[in-house]
């Protein structure tokens, strides 16, 4: 997804997230760090939409990154997986009694 076309966007969903991550990912010029710096963008475009935001916990990062390479063919590996993430972290709003919308 170009930067233009994500930007044209007004409403932005947890697929166009990461369907802008997946092409972040892929053009992203370090070799060590990129997903870092993915995940971060990937957490503040969350924020910035009112899309609960999720950390991918090392436990999840060989699903995250089986999604990465299968988004083109199948999306929901890594829908599901961040989706999984967004499930934990919602525990931790709950916890803290932080209000966050479905």
């Amino acid at each position: 997804m170009q930067i233009t076309k994500y930007n044209a966007k007004e409403n932005k969903t947890l697929e166009d997230v990461l369907e802008f991550h997946v092409a972040f990912e892929k053009i992203h010029p370090f070799q060590e760090g990129n997903g870092r710096v993915g995940r971060l963008i990937m957490f503040k475009e969350c924020l910035k939409y009112n899309i609960v935001p999720f950390i991918i916990e090392d436990n999840l990062k060989l699903f995250y990154y089986r999604g990465l390479k299968e988004w083109h063919k199948e999306k929901g590996f890594l829908a599901d997986t961040c989706l999984t993430a967004q499930d934990r972290y919602k525990k931790y709003l709950d916890y803290f009694r932080i209000g966050y919308e479905e």
